[in-house]
């Protein structure tokens, strides 16, 4: 087997065999990507998809953007499903809110965001999204 010495970043330089440095490289070079664009890098997580354009529109009702709420209040939208959108994820400050019901509760004080996403049958997203921000009193 020939081997072949491979730099990848800085100092750090590693001998290997050709196939085994070409694989290294590709999953490096695969993690760095996925780090640019958000994407998880670890063996256990599973990659995003890319939301899909299905035609769904996404619209929060209630509260508005901008609004003074009380740490738990009722989150209302309306979801118009496109060929691929079921139900919707609830994100609050960029967290998903496995479970969500209609009510948010004990949010801590300050400005939140709080974001609606369709989603399909398997739980992947579709574009269709709204966000607003809310002062949590």
């Amino acid at each position: 087997m020939a081997c072949e010495t491979v730099r990848l970043v800085g100092e750090l330089t590693l001998a290997t065999s050709t196939t085994a440095a070409a694989a290294l490289l590709l999953h490096v070079l695969g993690a760095l990507a996925g780090a640019l664009v958000g994407a998880p890098v670890f063996a256990g997580d599973k990659p995003a998809k890319a939301p899909v354009e299905d035609g769904s529109k996404v619209v929060i009702t209630s509260p508005k953007d901008g609004d003074e709420v009380d740490d738990t209040f009722e989150l209302k939208y309306e979801l118009t499903k496109g060929s691929q959108a079921t139900h919707v994820h609830v994100y609050v400050d960029g967290e998903y809110q496995k479970g969500f019901s209609g009510t948010l509760k004990g949010l801590s004080k300050g400005d939140r965001k709080i974001t609606v996403a369709g989603a399909t049958k398997d739980h992947d997203l579709v574009v269709a999204t709204h966000t607003i921000i809310i002062e949590v009193e």
